[in-house]
C-alpha cells in the first residue's frame, strides 16, 4: 500500500513569550541554559535607543556574565559575521542573546553558525546546510517587520559580490523569541511603515506559496488582517502601544507563515536589490509589491481573491480581473497612506542593472516557492515595471 506524503507540512517555531515587558525576562531563559557568558549582539541604533540597557539590567540581576557586540550593519555583512564569531570564541560565549531588528538577529544567527563549524559564513549558502548544533539563541526583536525572531531564515550581505544571500535551517530557528511591543516605541514613522510593510508581504507571499498549508494559512490571514487594519493609524500615531501591540502580533504571525510556507518573488528580488543597493529591505519589498502581484495573479487567483477579501475589499460580482486591479489599488494605496511612493529609477536603479539583479534574483531560494513558475526574462520585465 502507497502512501501519497504531497500534502504532507511541518511547522517550526521558536518559544514564544509575547506582551509587554517580555524584554525584562531575559536573563530566566539563559539560565534554562546554564550559560557560563552571554554574547549580546545588537547594533549602535538598538544601544543608544536603551534596550540593550534593559538586557544588561536583568543579566546582571541574576549576575549571569555577559559581552557586548554591536558591530553591526543596517544589512548585516559577512566581515561583521565573522567578527562576531571570533569575538564570541574570544569572550569564551556559550549562548547568543540577539536584540533589535533583522540585522543584529540575523548576524547572530550568522556568528552562531561559524562559531559551531568553524567555517566562513559564504558557506552555509542555500537550504539545509547546516550539520552541527548552533548555540542557544534568544531574540528580543525591536521592529515589527523581519521576523527573524521566529523563522528559519537568516539573511546576509555579501558586499564583494553586492547581493544578500539567504541561508535557510530549522537550525538557525531561535530557541527563545521575547516579542515585546514596548521595544517598538523608538522606531520612527518611516521604519515603522518600511517594517510593517515587510510583515504584509510576508504574509502575502507566505499565502500565496506553493509551500503554503492549513498550518500557515491561519498565521498568513490573520497577519495580513492585523497589518492592513493598523499600519496606516500607527505611523500617523506611533506613540500608541495597543496599535504597536497589533502590528507587533501581525509581524509574529506572518513570520510564522512565512517561516514555512517560505516566500516567493518579491522576496527573491528584494534580496537581490538590496543586496546591489544597501537599501533597506522593507522599502525594496514595498517598490515591488504591486508588480509581482500583477505578474502571480494568474496562477493563484483563488488565494488573491481570499488576500483582497481579507483586506477589506467586497469581491462580489467583481471579475477576476477586476478583483485584481482592486487588490493591485489597495496596496498601492496603503504604501502611499504610510509614505512609500519610491520607484526603483529614484533609489539609483537602471535598465542596464536589470540583467545582473535578475540574474541574481533567479538563485535566491525564496524563487523556488513563487506561485508562477518564472524564467529571468519574467524577472526582468517585473524589475522593469516597477521602474
Amino acid at each position: 500500500m502507497s502512501t501519497d506524503i504531497s500534502n504532507l507540512r511541518k511547522f517550526v517555531s521558536p518559544e514564544i513569550i509575547f506582551g509587554a515587558g517580555a524584554r525584562h525576562t531575559v536573563a530566566n531563559y539563559v539560565r534554562t541554559f546554564g550559560a557560563r557568558k552571554v554574547l549580546i549582539v545588537s547594533d549602535p541604533g538598538v544601544m543608544t535607543a536603551g534596550w540593550v540597557d534593559d538586557v544588561i539590567t536583568s543579566l546582571e540581576d541574576q549576575q549571569i556574565p555577559y559581552a557586548v557586540f554591536t558591530g553591526v550593519s543596517p544589512n548585516p555583512r559577512c566581515e561583521e559575521v565573522m567578527n562576531g564569531a571570533q569575538f564570541y570564541e574570544q569572550q569564551g560565549c556559550d549562548v547568543i542573546v540577539g536584540i533589535g531588528g533583522g540585522s543584529p538577529m540575523d548576524c547572530a544567527k550568522g556568528i552562531g553558525i561559524v562559531s559551531a563549524h568553524g567555517r566562513h559564513i559564504l558557506e552555509f549558502e542555500g537550504v539545509d546546510t547546516i550539520d552541527v548544533a548552533i548555540p542557544p539563541l534568544i531574540f528580543i526583536p525591536t521592529t515589527a517587520g523581519t521576523s527573524a525572531d521566529v523563522s528559519q531564515f537568516a539573511i546576509i550581505s555579501d558586499q564583494n559580490e553586492k547581493v544578500k544571500f539567504s541561508i535557510v535551517s530549522k537550525a538557525v530557528v531561535p530557541d527563545v523569541s521575547l516579542i515585546d511591543p514596548e521595544t517598538t516605541s523608538t522606531m520612527d514613522g518611516f521604519l515603522s511603515a518600511c517594517t510593517g510593510i515587510d510583515a504584509l508581504v510576508h504574509a502575502i507571499e507566505a499565502f500565496v506559496s506553493t509551500g503554503a498549508g492549513p498550518l500557515t494559512d491561519m498565521h498568513a490571514l490573520d497577519a495580513i488582517r492585523l497589518i492592513n487594519m493598523n499600519i496606516v493609524p500607527l505611523v500617523e500615531d506611533p506613540s500608541d502601544m495597543h496599535l504597536r501591540e497589533q502590528i507587533m502580533l501581525g509581524s509574529m504571525k506572518a513570520g510564522l507563515a512565512f517561516s514555512n510556507a517560505i516566500l516567493g518573488a518579491v522576496h527573491a528580488m528584494s534580496h537581490s536589490l538590496g543586496g546591489f543597493l544597501d537599501l533597506p529591505h522593507g522599502l525594496c519589498n514595498a517598490m515591488l509589491l504591486e508588480h509581482v502581484i500583477d505578474f502571480n495573479y494568474s496562477e493563484a487567483t483563488d488565494r488573491f481573491k481570499v488576500v483582497a477579501q481579507t483586506m477589506g475589499i467586497d469581491t462580489r460580482g467583481l471579475t477576476t480581473s477586476q478583483i485584481k486591479q482592486r487588490l493591485m489599488q489597495h496596496v498601492i494605496l496603503l504604501k502611499a497612506d504610510v509614505g512609500l511612493t519610491q520607484k526603483l529609477a529614484a533609489q539609483g536603479v537602471s535598465l542596464t542593472d536589470i540583467p545582473t539583479l535578475s540574474s541574481k534574483a533567479m538563485q535566491d531560494p525564496c524563487i523556488v516557492t513563487n506561485p508562477r513558475k518564472s524564467n529571468q526574462r519574467d524577472v526582468e520585465a517585473v524589475y522593469e515595471e516597477a521602474l
